[in-house]
């Protein structure tokens, strides 16, 4: 379950580069703002295992004297799941407004007797990123724009999808747990999902996972996200070896534009 919830988070860590200006890039971003909210519920076949909730603060933060979105993900299982695996997972990230790049990263993972907490603050003059809380090798060269777990998800919602081809794939380089990652996610045009509310207009996208004995293939997550100005997941279908899991948008509030449903 552990490796699981790490997925769903590096499904969030996508996207490519622009141009910097001296140290920092500029990048637009019409997609979401301050007060943003999101709420998920996942399945594993029948059964409801966890949820997440999403929120962007409605204040901004001075982080390395630059103005940033802060993000909480909030991840545990619920209900039978929760006798079996108990998960209570928490990912921050202090998101440079202009950068659309990490400032800061926190982890708070409690996942049975598993126990994990740290701070990571980055530095994109230096291109390097210091996990505060090491006594031993605590700091770690990084390429040009690198991202945490959420920055890139969220540099992924700045993406004009229309200028990219069916196929297409998307690269950009992520930090995590002492590791830089090449991520990439794989463009599969457009489609229509059926939730609870309606049907929504979606983009199809496809993480290429490396092989391993947790999912099926390198495209075992399907990440549907909203054709319009949000940009957000409304749903994610991962196939593993054993089973599949399924996570819906449940709740959401704050967006840049309301869901369109019919």
């Amino acid at each position: 379950m552990k490796k699981y919830l790490i997925g769903l988070g590096i499904i969030f860590v996508l996207g490519t580069g622009f141009a910097s200006l001296n140290a920092y890039r500029r990048v637009v971003n019409t997609s979401f703002g301050p007060g943003e909210h999101l709420e998920y519920r996942v399945h594993y076949g029948f059964i409801n295992a966890a949820e997440a909730v999403v929120d962007v603060s409605p204040t901004l933060y001075k982080v390395n004297e630059r103005p940033c979105y802060r993000v909480n993900v909030d991840g545990r299982t619920v209900g039978a799941f929760d006798l079996v695996t108990r998960i209570r997972d928490t990912w921050r990230s202090y998101i440079d407004t202009s950068a659309i790049l990490p400032q800061k990263f926190y982890t708070n993972l409690q996942e049975n007797n598993y126990r994990k907490e740290e701070n990571i603050t980055f530095n994109h003059e230096t291109n390097t990123v210091k996990a505060e809380e090491r006594t031993e090798r605590d700091i770690f060269k990084v390429p040009d724009n690198v991202h945490d777990l959420i920055s890139g998800y969220y540099f992924l919602r700045t993406i004009d999808f229309s200028k990219l081809s069916n196929g297409q794939i998307i690269e950009v380089p992520a930090f995590y747990d002492d590791t830089i990652y090449n991520m990439k996610v794989r463009y599969r045009g457009k489609d229509v999902v059926k939730t609870k509310q309606g049907k929504v207009n979606v983009l199809k996208l496809n993480p290429v996972l490396p092989q391993n004995k947790l999912f099926k293939d390198e495209e075992s997550i399907r990440i549907f996200v909203s054709d319009d100005l949000n940009k957000i997941p409304v749903k994610v279908e991962v196939d593993l070896w054993v089973g599949s899991m399924v996570m819906d948008l449940k709740r959401n509030g704050g967006l840049k534009q309301p869901l369109h449903f019919y």
